[in-house]
């Protein structure tokens, strides 16, 4: 049995990231790296030019998604999301785009090492599924 805590048991990933302000941290260093990484030039076209309110929503969503508190749903109402996300037709290349800024973001953060390979394959099981709704709904 390993000792670590049991991230995705109560709030301890949102603890582990630092809270809401942590969390705010790593979507800001996100939303920079996309628009600084060439291979996200695409994905960043996706979103609007003022970043502020993807920035609020995905903190917020995180915050609850990792046991914090339910930001989101208080602020905008419940979330699906393979259905938020398919209004864009989303394939394999934005999905991993999406994860490569996130690792990154997550690689400067400074956290520990087994809450950073955590947290990144918690994030891959939704990506997945977001591709498999677009392949669903927009046919490729």
């Amino acid at each position: 049995m390993s000792h670590r805590p049991s991230y995705g048991v109560g709030d301890a990933s949102y603890q582990a990231a630092g809270g809401i302000d942590g969390l705010r941290r790593l979507v800001g260093d996100f939303y920079q790296l996309m628009d600084q990484l060439p291979e996200a030039a695409e994905l960043r076209r996706l979103h609007p030019a003022d970043l502020d309110l993807s920035k609020d929503k995905l903190a917020c969503f995180l915050s609850g998604w990792l046991g914090g508190p339910k930001l989101f749903g208080e602020r905008y109402g419940a979330i699906s999301i393979p259905a938020f996300h398919a209004q864009w037709p989303i394939g394999e290349g934005l999905s991993q785009a999406w994860l490569s800024c996130m690792e990154q973001a997550i690689a400067r953060q400074g956290y520990p090492a087994d809450f950073a390979d955590y947290l990144l394959t918690q994030l891959r099981v939704p990506a997945g599924r977001i591709v498999q709704a677009s392949r669903n709904r927009h046919g490729h």
